[in-house]
């Protein structure tokens, strides 16, 4: 039983961590990062045309993530387990998220595209988790073997 306690604990933290893909986040959601890029009204139109265009798509996928997460829930809630299900499980859940991960990624692309060099330098310096020394303009260099 604390076995598959921890191991649930395990599996839903991972879930946790696996929502978006590293570097993005929906900051066309967001006003006051859309007002602070400066866009022009073409941009913004392309943006919530190319927002619209995913938005069905997004839902499906991440219904199916939840479903999935379900899924693999019940198989690790069931006395016994059987190890296929629970296998099949996972792997529904791993293509799942391989798809909301695609899709997150594709929809990414397509605004960058929107997006002038200095307005995606600007998001990227905006995105959550960001050091703010490394938003300032500052890169981190790595150490040359002199400085060791």
């Amino acid at each position: 039983m604390a076995r598959r306690s921890i191991l649930l604990m395990l599996l839903w933290s991972a879930c946790l961590f696996a929502q978006m893909p590293k570097g993005i986040y929906a900051w066309w959601g967001r006003p006051e990062i859309i007002k602070d890029l400066n866009l022009t009204p073409s941009q913004r139109q392309q943006i919530r045309a190319t927002v619209q265009q995913y938005r069905a798509h997004l839902l499906n996928v991440r219904s199916e993530v939840d479903r999935a997460d379900q899924e693999l829930a019940e198989q690790f809630n069931r006395e016994p387990i059987d190890p296929g299900k629970a296998n099949d499980a996972i792997e529904r859940l791993v293509d799942a998220r391989s798809d909301l991960t695609r899709t997150l990624t594709q929809l990414s692309l397509k605004l960058r595209l929107v997006l002038s060099e200095q307005q995606w330098q600007e998001l990227q310096r905006r995105r959550p988790g960001q050091a703010p020394s490394q938003g300032e303009g500052a890169q981190q260099q790595p150490e040359s073997p002199a400085q060791k």
